[in-house]
């Protein structure tokens, strides 16, 4: 039986959900103040019932999700879900990472604002965003052109000039510009991705998220020296797969 809080408390994100919704569908008719203060206190409640709880306490990571506003990289019709505890549908089978996981991993991270960064998987670019106003450039890598056409217009909007975003196949490798601060793949490999950890600059960090759904682990790889790296198990989770990721080797009897 489910329990009657969390009954409750799903209740109230869904009418939150449906509230924002007819903001964003112009179906209300109240002042563009109103409108603003109903979205800050979303993006509000999202840090403080979601993000923080989740153990992201870094204040630049917070500075960073409170100030950059997660539904200008949303698909239109799920704009009303922005600030949602969801995977948000983006097309092509793929979705958005979940706030809490965005923020953990940026946290892992633990980016400086002299580092640059390699980021696989551009998708909507909100990560993106948030990784170019911790860091000093990023070089971001996307098999779909649609997304990476649609996260450059965002970026543009918002005058986020410090991002290169590239198209291409990078689920096994991506030299070009190595090496970096930070690797962060955004989708999830079934196995560790070798090839990436030599793109890493000796004391850069790595983050993957590893294995198959339902069970998937993120972790943190950091290179130690030109043969040397450490990798430290974070957290469990589920994650949209990596497109053309490379599958194990299944044994036939």
């Amino acid at each position: 039986m489910r329990h009657p809080h969390s009954t409750a408390a799903a209740c109230l994100t869904i009418a939150k959900c449906l509230f924002l919704d007819l903001f964003f569908s112009g179906k209300t008719h109240g002042r563009q103040g109103m409108k603003d203060s109903v979205i800050e206190q979303a993006r509000f409640n999202m840090i403080e019932q979601q993000i923080r709880p989740a153990e992201v306490l870094d204040q630049n990571v917070l500075d960073a999700i409170a100030t950059m506003p997660r539904e200008d990289f949303v698909p239109d019709a799920f704009r009303h879900l922005a600030f949602a505890d969801i995977e948000i549908p983006l097309g092509h089978d793929q979705r958005m990472l979940t706030p809490i996981l965005e923020g953990r991993m940026l946290q892992a991270l633990a980016l400086r604002s002299t580092e640059t960064v390699l980021e696989i998987g551009t998708g909507s670019g909100y990560s993106t965003a948030l990784l170019a106003r911790l860091g000093r450039h990023v070089t971001s890598v996307e098999i779909f052109p649609e997304f990476t056409r649609r996260a450059q217009e965002a970026l543009n909007r918002h005058h986020i000039n410090n991002v290169t975003l590239e198209i291409g196949d990078a689920c096994q490798d991506w030299s070009s510009g190595a090496p970096y601060d930070v690797v962060a793949i955004t989708g999830s490999l079934p196995l560790m991705p070798e090839n990436y950890k030599n793109r890493l600059k000796i004391g850069g960090r790595l983050f993957a998220i590893v294995g198959e759904s339902p069970v998937m682990e993120c972790v943190l790889v950091t290179r130690l020296g030109e043969k040397e790296w450490a990798q430290e198990a974070l957290w469990e989770t589920d994650a949209p797969p990596l497109v053309n990721a490379p599958r194990p080797k299944r044994f036939v009897f």
